[in-house]
């Protein structure tokens, strides 16, 4: 499968290395330009190239969510059947509010409708350190698992089969206008759950309290790592669970 992935840094780096050694054909571009890309970013075999020979069969954006909208004219004239995945998050304190996911509009169906295209969304619910080090082979017993929102079949397939390549069980979370299960401050959001244990977190999330969980968890993350996210997997899973459980 020809992938282009946009962006390089945290999750986007990792899923280069690991869809270029499961076999696909990957492409990755920043906003610097190709020259800029680290080499060991490409050590499985991925392409560092300009942005618009990024968009090929499947197009997975790993930037700021603020930068999204700004895709639009790359892609929103791609052919119907181009998948295209999203992996941010929207975090009020980074950039811009946005007044529609703040009274409770989903992130992803934002996404969607800035971009004029149908997206999935997936690999949003994991902190970079443990997404570099907990994949496993599939069967293999407590593998993580990660959620899976898409409006249109083929881009639910499609993206749950490269989670599954990329060392992470797949579960589909429904529909876009449902994804806000998998925002900042829920159950599943990087607690590292099973694929026995992800369904009922997701079915348990409570939309009210999602923003407020958030700012917590921000401030809790800001006092253990100081402002690193991505901490330590250990102890900032352990914050998660205790936060969002």
């Amino acid at each position: 499968m020809r992938i282009g992935i946009l962006g390089a840094g945290n999750i986007g780096k990792t899923l280069v290395q690991r869809l270029s050694a499961a076999g696909h054909d990957v492409k990755v571009a920043n906003s610097r330009g190709p020259e800029t890309i680290s080499p060991d970013v490409l050590a499985k075999g991925g392409r560092a190239v300009k942005a618009e020979e990024a968009v090929v069969d499947v197009v997975i954006t790993s930037t700021p969510f603020m930068s999204i909208p700004k895709m639009r004219p790359l892609l929103a004239s791609l052919p119907d059947d181009v998948t295209i995945i999203d992996t941010s998050n929207y975090y009020p304190h980074r950039g811009d509010k946005i007044d529609e996911i703040d009274n409770g509009q989903a992130e992803s169906a934002w996404v969607a409708e800035h971009i004029g295209r149908p997206i999935a969304k997936t690999w949003n619910t994991i902190i970079t350190a443990s997404f570099d080090a907990n994949d496993k082979p599939a069967g293999t017993p407590g593998r993580i698992a990660l959620p899976v929102s898409a409006d249109r079949k083929r881009d639910l397939d499609v993206a749950m089969a490269l989670v599954e390549e990329s060392g992470f069980d797949a579960i589909d979370a429904g529909k876009l206008e449902e994804s806000w299960r998998q925002h900042p401050g829920a159950p599943c959001y990087c607690t590292d759950l099973n694929r026995d244990e992800l369904p009922a977190a997701l079915a348990a999330t409570d939309k009210s309290r999602l923003a407020k969980r958030r700012e917590i968890m921000i401030a809790a993350m800001d006092e253990r790592f100081g402002m690193s996210i991505n901490g330590e997997v250990e102890p900032a899973v352990r914050i998660m669970r205790a936060l969002f459980l």
